[in-house]
């Protein structure tokens, strides 16, 4: 295959996988604007209905390393298209239910099908592009799959409060149709035609128990734990109540307020990907920079005296747009850190990282909720009990980032002792920056 051949194969896998992911990440979404409708439906308290979103997260977070195995083992473009039938299955169920345990049962198959489908496209991006151009394209492929967080905040919305709970769902369920005949006809494993066998399950595994021991692994689980779990569980399923209830916008309001999230990861993305790739001995220092960010924001909100004005709502849905490019860079950690052989393997524990710390963070918010409306007879989505129950995150990201911090330096010390490479502090690395720069001049 000549090389303008291989680019242009490998633009329309990478189209045909951003659109798999894309309608993906529109289903997973899809309960996020669906939230005060399933609580007209299912008549259940938020503990119960959190576990709409809860088991579809657990049920993602499980399957990631299993997911990683069977990419390794059988690769991307069969994983992807069981991924979308299991989806379309689950929407289709979603939409037909009629009792809250149906629904669960639905979005726990739009779970499966959900986990399959982002480490299969990481693995058909480093299959297909050169190593300098991954992270970028990584970068590319969040952006624009989250596309479809703004297919469910509008035109799914507007069709689930026009038409109903059924025909919105189906819909969804369609929408996966169309990704599954896109994956049959754009997607290849690969730029050649694979002659070696398929590797046995013995030695998947073995690749995986190695890969879940390297401390650069570790280090990409616990930054995708810190960036990602806020703006999911805020995108996923509690914003849109809080927006709406307990920060009163109306609803068309709040679901651009959804799709401003999106924006400013689309924004930023690129950046991030580009400094990813520049720096690769910094990345850490971006995560936490955009932890932080993220945590200042979301203090400026729950301290606010009173109802949080807009301007600063949209100062935080554009913190939390940050952490999804952010999450990116636990990726990168499990493709420089482990052989493109495991790579599926080691993506599918980055990825369980974040939404571990969005299922968790998820259903406590649930259970905070419903404790202070028991207690204080307060309304259920009242402001002070989301002040209560958001405040939560500060507990479990913060406990991500002290791993986090823990898991950079085995990192480091491994980097010293195999390549010789000290990383020293940041504040250093701009100083002598600067005095280069000053003695060049």
């Amino acid at each position: 295959m000549s090389g303008t051949t291989t680019a242009r194969a490998a633009r329309l896998v990478f189209a045909g996988g951003t659109v798999a992911y894309l309608c993906a990440v529109t289903q997973r979404s899809s309960l996020g604007v669906a939230g005060v409708a399933a609580a007209d439906r299912f008549g259940a308290s938020a503990a119960a209905l959190s576990t709409l979103g809860v088991l579809q997260l657990v049920v993602y977070a499980v399957l990631q390393v299993p997911v990683g195995v069977l990419v390794d083992r059988y690769g991307p473009k069969r994983v992807l298209a069981a991924g979308a039938v299991l989806m379309i299955a689950g929407q289709v169920l979603v939409a037909l239910s009629a009792t809250l345990p149906v629904a669960v049962a639905g979005r726990m198959l739009v779970g499966a099908g959900d986990a399959t489908t982002f480490v299969s496209v990481l693995r058909l991006i480093a299959a297909w592009f050169v190593a300098r151009r991954v992270p970028v394209m990584n970068q590319w492929l969040g952006n624009l799959g989250q596309l479809g967080q703004v297919l469910s905040a509008l035109p799914f919305a507007a069709l689930l409060h026009a038409a109903g709970w059924t025909p919105g769902f189906l819909s969804a369920a369609g929408l996966s149709g169309v990704a599954l005949v896109v994956i049959l006809l754009l997607v290849r494993n690969g730029p050649e035609r694979i002659a070696a066998p398929r590797p046995d399950l013995r030695t998947v595994l073995g690749a995986l128990r190695a890969s879940v021991g390297r401390p650069g692994t570790r280090l990409g689980f616990w930054s995708h734990f810190v960036t990602q779990s806020s703006g999911v569980v805020f995108a996923l399923f509690w914003g849109y109540p809080f927006l709406v209830a307990a920060a009163g916008l109306d609803p068309t309001v709040a679901a651009l307020l959804l799709s401003v999230q999106v924006l400013a990861g689309f924004l930023v993305g690129p950046t991030l990907g580009a400094l990813t790739a520049r720096h690769p001995l910094r990345r850490s220092n971006l995560v936490i920079g955009i932890v932080t960010g993220i945590g200042i924001a979301w203090t400026a909100v729950l301290l606010w005296p009173g109802v949080p004005p807009l301007w600063l709502l949209v100062l935080l849905v554009i913190a939390l747009g940050t952490g999804g490019p952010a999450s990116q860079i636990g990726f990168d950690y499990a493709r420089t850190f482990n052989p493109a052989t495991s790579l599926g393997g080691a993506s599918g524990v980055v990825n369980v990282g974040g939404f571990t710390a969005s299922f968790t963070m998820m259903f406590l918010i649930g259970v905070i909720l419903d404790a202070e409306h028991s207690l204080s007879g307060a309304p259920l989505y009242s402001l002070a009990a989301f002040r209560g129950a958001f405040s939560v995150q500060y507990l479990v990201i913060g406990a991500g980032l002290v791993l986090l911090f823990a898991a950079r330096r085995r990192t480091r010390r491994v980097l010293l002792e195999t390549e010789g490479v000290a990383v020293g502090p940041v504040w250093a690395a701009i100083g002598d920056s600067v005095r280069r720069r000053s003695a060049r001049r």
